[in-house]
């Protein structure tokens, strides 16, 4: 009986001793986060590593659906309304899938509880198409990034051994912006400078990006990156003389406030304009 005893203890002990034991996931989960038009993107995924093994038309099934990644369901949470690869999706959560082809994907967006292994067609929100290409180098562990961005898109990447898949986010800003910057000019304290800087880099109306422009520089003219932006709009605008007088304003005023970015920046618009 002691025996037994000593022995029920001694095994007791072994699995309170295993249970204490914390090792590496085999596929680490990794959350990224981008800022993205007027909120963000983030997903939430794990990272499986290839380990020599043949991934895609072996271990990732073409024309099966897949997890996109491992363990439980890839998340994807939108901030605002988007489109991705061309469809419009409402902001919230979604579950990520997608069915691997040689050469296209098929990108799948479902309720965000929805897996490969209670796959419903009624819970699929949206799928879209997007290209397979192949990489000059093998990457090791499954991963998921953000690439080239601009003020209202950014491209989303699948990479796994040597295979990339890409596709588009877009946001509709610009309805939303324009409607902010036209209530914002019938209050008292106008934006003139962030209302400006929009019109100047979306391409809108120089003669009023002007005008706010000459408004902001009034209210603070020792502001040098109010007057570069002016001067910007002047160049953009054809005014090549008014340009550069504004552009060597601002230079001063970098100057005295010590921001050499912002000399370095005058100085080049000075010499393309001359």
């Amino acid at each position: 009986m002691r025996k037994l005893i000593v022995l029920a203890l001694s095994v007791m002990s072994l699995g309170a001793f295993a249970q204490g034991i914390k090792t590496p996931a085999p596929s680490p989960g990794q959350t990224i986060k981008q800022d993205f038009a007027l909120s963000s993107v983030e997903v939430v995924y794990s990272r499986p590593a290839a380990k020599g093994r043949k991934i895609f038309g072996d271990l990732v099934p073409y024309g099966k659906m897949w997890r996109t990644g491992a363990n439980s369901q890839t998340l994807i949470t939108f901030g605002e309304d988007v489109t991705v690869g061309g469809k419009a999706v409402k902001a919230g959560k979604y579950s990520l899938l997608s069915i691997p082809g040689k050469s296209e994907w098929e990108i799948i967006l479902a309720k965000p509880e929805t897996s490969v292994f209670n796959y419903k067609a009624e819970n699929e929100v949206t799928r879209f198409t997007a290209k397979s290409t192949t990489l000059p180098m093998n990457v090791e562990n499954f991963m998921i990034l953000f690439g080239a961005q601009t003020s209202n898109s950014v491209n989303m990447s699948i990479i796994w051994e040597n295979t990339e898949v890409e596709f588009p986010i877009v946001a509709d800003i610009d309805t939303k912006i324009m409607a902010d910057i036209d209530k914002a000019m019938n209050v008292d304290s106008k934006p003139y400078f962030a209302a400006a800087s929009y019109y100047f880099d979306n391409g809108k109306d120089l003669t009023k990006a002007l005008a706010w422009a000459n408004r902001a520089v009034d209210a603070q003219p020792d502001a040098y990156w109010i007057a570069h932006l002016k001067a910007k709009i002047q160049a953009k605008s054809g005014d090549k003389a008014g340009a550069i007088a504004t552009a060597k304003k601002s230079l001063e005023l970098a100057t005295k406030g010590n921001n050499p970015d912002y000399v370095a920046l005058n100085e080049k618009l000075i010499k393309s304009l001359n």
